[in-house]
């Protein structure tokens, strides 16, 4: 496909945010965050399947995963389901390989210079900073990339089977709909790799439905949340295409 045409260049466009922020979240992801804190309100108590003082401690690669299924639902929508599975495939496999890139990196010899340094007048050693920031354990990194592809196939799936119903009509229903049920799906699979079957950690079952219930609120209320985004985006590249283009590349990823 030539990259001079409107439709190349959008998913050019298009797919290299979805990669770019798919890595992007991986990589942000080892900061644990307060959403009550970030907001600057008391922390919620939440006691739930047993397990006591609960709160909405997430991820920070929550701040990019939104505009990464917004990606998903808007190619779905313009090149059909194909393309978002190559994506998927493609974008796991990049993950991977930063991954292995990273670790890599980890393992050579740090310049004594570089070492110990003073930042904002603390003494910090650089090379455990380093790991600690980029090193994350073999099964989170698995677990990611499995609740990645898993969630995004979800996705794909559940997006087409709606739109059979909806027709090119409300498209707030299947990209919404699709994206709180493959969030849910996502949120369960990473905690249960992570910290179920890791035998560093081997959480109750308990604990992993609890925190993956708190999680799941905080990505459903987003998902609602970005909805208008979603129409924006959409509006942008109708605007682009051209309402004729647009429509018959929607129809055209509606048969693929």
């Amino acid at each position: 496909m030539s990259f001079k045409t409107k439709e190349s260049r959008l998913l050019l466009v298009l797919g290299a945010f979805f990669v770019a922020n798919a890595i992007l979240s991986e990589f942000i992801g080892v900061k644990i965050f307060t959403v009550e804190g970030s907001l600057g309100i008391k922390q919620f108590d939440i006691s739930l399947l047993g397990v006591p003082n609960l709160s909405f401690n997430m991820s920070a690669g929550v701040l990019t995963w939104p505009f990464i299924f917004i990606m998903t639902d808007i190619i779905n929508e313009y090149f059909g389901v194909k393309q978002v599975r190559f994506l998927s495939v493609l974008t796991a496999i990049l993950i991977s390989y930063a991954f292995i890139v990273v670790g890599a990196a980890m393992h050579l010899t740090p310049s004594d210079f570089w070492v110990n340094q003073n930042i904002n007048g603390e003494a910090l050693n650089m090379n455990i900073a380093f790991a600690g920031i980029f090193g994350q354990g073999m099964w989170i990194i698995v677990g990611s990339v499995v609740a990645f592809l898993v969630g995004q196939m979800a996705d794909v799936l559940i997006f087409h089977r709606i739109k059979r119903f909806t027709g090119d009509k409300a498209l707030w229903l299947r990209a919404t709909g699709s994206t709180v049920i493959s969030q849910f799906i996502d949120s369960f699979v990473v905690i249960f790799i992570a910290f179920y079957l890791n035998p560093q950690y081997h959480w109750s079952w308990q604990m992993v439905a609890a925190i993956g219930l708190v999680n799941y609120t905080y990505k459903f209320v987003v998902a609602i949340l970005m909805t208008p985004i979603l129409y924006l985006v959409h509006g942008i590249i109708d605007g682009y295409l051209g309402k004729d283009l647009a429509q018959r590349m929607i129809q055209m990823a509606g048969r693929r």
